[in-house]
């Protein structure tokens, strides 16, 4: 009776386990399964910076377009104007006030724009280390972590919600919290390809990397 009873104990546990692990697993899947259906997507986009102390000191707003692989957009339209246009291989940063243009390969963007993520242009698997965190509310989490030790994130946060994207959150090496909060969402829409098009308005100042 006792080794009976103690082989039933032994496969409850087994059991467990194997539904955490199962569970564990379930929000990187949906993540991957989320990205593996995404051909293109746009939303509109919230962006608070957090500084040091946990004290939100700006925040912005715009529209997001992404078209896999390699093709994004972020239009920042208050309370700044600015544009990041991402398409082959480069990255452009338009800043409407400065009226100056920064050009980065794509792969020296990564500490630039979260879009790079969700490009198709990188493997999550080979960069990061993917871990579920949970959920809030109706959010799940799931946080990754940089594999190479000079990336210029500490973690970055993906939220999905019914396996939507929801909101991101970026912690950088300087003490700073970028988090995105992602609303509108439309996946696979038809977008114009000359929305990834773009070039440098005449007169303004045009930095090369």
């Amino acid at each position: 009776m006792l080794k009976r009873n103690l082989l039933f104990i032994l496969s409850l546990l087994l059991l467990n386990t194997l539904s955490v692990a199962y569970s564990a697993e379930q929000p990187v899947q949906q993540l991957q399964a989320f990205l593996k259906v995404s051909k293109s997507l746009t939303a509109d986009f919230k962006q608070v910076l957090i500084n040091e102390s946990g004290n939100p000191y700006q925040t912005s707003y715009g529209v997001f377009y992404l078209q896999r692989p390699g093709k994004f957009r972020w239009d920042y339209q208050k309370p700044f104007q600015q544009q990041i246009v991402s398409t082959s291989g480069k990255v452009w940063f338009y800043d409407t006030d400065l009226d100056q243009v920064t050009v980065k390969k794509l792969d020296e963007s990564v500490g630039s724009t979260p879009a790079l993520l969700l490009s198709g242009n990188i493997s999550l698997e080979d960069n990061f280390t993917m871990l579920d965190q949970g959920t809030d509310g109706d959010l799940t989490w799931i946080k990754l972590l940089p594999k190479n030790q000079d990336s210029s994130f500490k973690y970055i946060l993906i939220g999905l919600n019914k396996s939507s994207l929801a909101g991101m959150e970026l912690s950088d090496n300087f003490g700073q919290l970028t988090r995105i909060y992602f609303s509108n969402v439309l996946l696979n829409p038809s977008i114009r390809s000359n929305i990834f098009e773009f070039q440098a308005p005449k007169g303004a100042d045009v930095f090369s990397d």
